[in-house]
């Protein structure tokens, strides 16, 4: 339970900086606890159904308005 609820911080977190779209994804990947690509790309889809860059094209956009 608590491994999972530490995953979901780390994303939420991702998650607000591919909003941003400031950083680049292996930067937000190490920021928020993240060591390996593969593990980070995994859990970000398994937990909002998309890949880290297909977010933050479907997200930036409406930050920016």
């Amino acid at each position: 339970m608590l491994n999972e609820y530490i995953q979901r911080v780390k994303i939420e977190a991702a998650k607000k900086e591919l909003e941003s779209g400031e950083m680049k994804i292996n930067d937000i990947m190490l920021e928020v606890g993240y060591s390996d690509k593969s593990t980070f790309r995994n859990s970000f889809k398994l937990l909002t159904g998309l890949l880290p860059n297909e977010y933050r094209n479907k997200y930036h956009s409406r930050v920016t308005n």
